[in-house]
């Protein structure tokens, strides 16, 4: 999984090693620290960002 964040705008984006990548808008900075540093990014991912935010799919994944 990579994670990318922009402060100013808000918004978290993850490449998932099997899923693509996808951005969600309007993430406080704290989420994206606190997925920054937690003991499983998988298990963060779920109980906190997933379903939670506004997102859309911004690509496949590469190699398809």
């Amino acid at each position: 999984m990579a994670i990318g964040y922009s402060r100013r705008l808000r918004v978290l984006e993850i490449e998932f090693k099997r899923g693509g990548t996808y951005r969600y808008f309007d993430v406080p900075p704290s989420v994206h620290r606190n997925l920054l540093g937690a003991e499983s990014k998988a298990r963060f991912y779920n109980r906190h960002v997933r379903g939670k935010y506004r997102s859309i799919h911004v690509r496949e994944v590469r190699g398809r």
